[in-house]
């Protein structure tokens, strides 16, 4: 049997989730690494092995999107901060460098959002279909949560039910370990009073509700479920101490913790909810669970799946988006959701020496 040639992927951004990314790229024989864009002026000119501490790759980096745009390769792993917390207004103004990459023939994979595009309405779905027709390109958005934990298992464990009252999803995270300030404080709006953070935090505000209005109504889609709307709420926890996390100082008296709570609403009565707990460190904040992800099914059978705190959630972030490669390159042009692809699994990741 013919060997399979590796499939030629470009790295789009080499921040927390992209770094990850990188490394599988360059490491599994799998795949060619076509090229990378970074972000960072410093980071440009550099050696992509050498940014993510491997051997020289002989692949430069480079902040040129025209560059990245002219490569020859098969797909792009498409991994910035979405366009909404520069306070674009939503995720989906990540749409103009998406519909460019689509159109010049690329497969995209983001982890922006766009894990079920058609909620935001057929214009959105029309500019989309026509950069993929246009390339011969598909696209299909991924990640943990959304992506993973609040679409895909909800629907695998529905196939137990013979009965479904309310579909709950929970989400707790502790970035104490998140090095950058540029998402624990700027993003999420840790260190900030609370008058600070009330307008700091707009952007991720619209950002969450995009992100995952998206998984909620691609899981009551494909339920047969129509929402007449997501409803969104958030709160906060105030530091009483002053502590010290990898991103900086979390100084008493500001925020240190978050809660958002987005809820598929039928004739007033919650369908699903998504709860996205976040906490500059759980050890200090005791208010609200624990880190860890839950999604519970409220019905006949009741079924609750608990996953512990991940040694490494952003490399599952990167991973679930790397392991994708293949079908995405493989299905036909268009959007493709997790309902249009095989099951993503760790196919070429075993190692048992």
């Amino acid at each position: 049997m013919a060997t399979q040639p590796p499939l030629r992927v470009v790295q789009w951004a080499t921040g927390a989730v992209g770094r990850y990314s990188l490394r599988s790229l360059i490491t599994r024989p799998e795949f060619e690494l076509a090229g990378v864009l970074v972000y960072d002026p410093d980071k440009a000119g550099q050696d992509a092995g050498t940014l993510v501490g491997l051997s020289e790759t002989g692949v430069i980096c480079t902040d040129d999107v025209d560059r990245v745009l002219a490569l020859d390769a098969d797909c792009v792993l498409h991994m910035p901060l979405p366009a909404a917390f520069f306070g674009e207004g939503s995720a989906v103004d990540d749409i103009e460098t998406i519909c460019a990459l689509l159109a010049s023939g690329k497969n995209v994979i983001t982890t922006t959002g766009f894990v079920h595009p058609a909620c935001h309405g057929r214009g959105l779905v029309d500019r989309l279909e026509a950069a993929c027709r246009r390339g011969g390109a598909s696209l299909h958005g991924t990640g943990i949560n959304p992506g993973f934990m609040s679409d895909m298992l909800p629907l695998a464990l529905s196939g137990l039910s013979s009965r479904i009252d309310h579909i709950y999803v929970r989400e707790s995270s502790d970035f104490r370990g998140h090095p950058s300030r540029q998402i624990v404080v700027d993003l999420y709006g840790f260190t900030r009073s609370a008058k600070d953070y009330a307008v700091a935090v707009r952007p991720f505000r619209v950002l969450q509700r995009s992100l995952f209005a998206e998984s909620v109504q691609l899981v009551a889609g494909h339920l047969g479920v129509t929402l007449d709307e997501v409803e969104e709420s958030d709160e906060f926890e105030i530091a009483t101490e002053e502590f010290e996390i990898a991103a900086g100082p979390v100084r008493a008296g500001t925020v240190c913790a978050s809660r958002w709570t987005f809820s598929g609403l039928v004739r007033g009565r919650p369908f699903m909810t998504v709860e996205c707990v976040y906490k500059a460190d759980s050890t200090r904040v005791s208010r609200w669970s624990d880190p860890g992800f839950t999604v519970h099914i409220e019905g006949v059978p009741q079924m609750t799946l608990a996953v512990q705190e991940m040694s490494h959630g952003l490399a599952g972030a990167a991973a679930h988006a790397v392991n994708a490669v293949a079908a995405v390159c493989a299905a036909p042009p268009g959007i493709r959701t997790i309902l249009d692809l095989p099951l993503t699994t760790g196919r070429g990741t075993v190692r048992l020496a």
